[in-house]
């Protein structure tokens, strides 16, 4: 599994992260795995897909010109 390193993190942060991981009863190391699990896998977050067609829409991008996207070739 691969390793993470986080320097300079504020003494703040540190006390805070060791209260949250108590109250959860975990250690702080598997306290931030579990929030940046939740960051990276959140409903909240904006997946790319619905963004684009967010974007399309705001444009009145046809149907026609989208499908020119995804028959584009990158490597012409």
């Amino acid at each position: 599994m691969p390793t993470l390193t986080i320097r300079n993190l504020s003494e703040d942060v540190l006390r805070a992260l060791r209260m949250r991981a108590e109250q959860h009863g975990r250690t702080i190391e598997a306290e931030v795995r579990a929030i940046l699990k939740e960051a990276t896998r959140s409903e909240k977050r904006i997946k790319l897909g619905s963004l684009l067609a967010r974007i399309g829409r705001q444009v009145n991008l046809t149907d026609e010109e989208a499908l020119l996207f995804s028959q584009r070739n990158p490597y012409r």
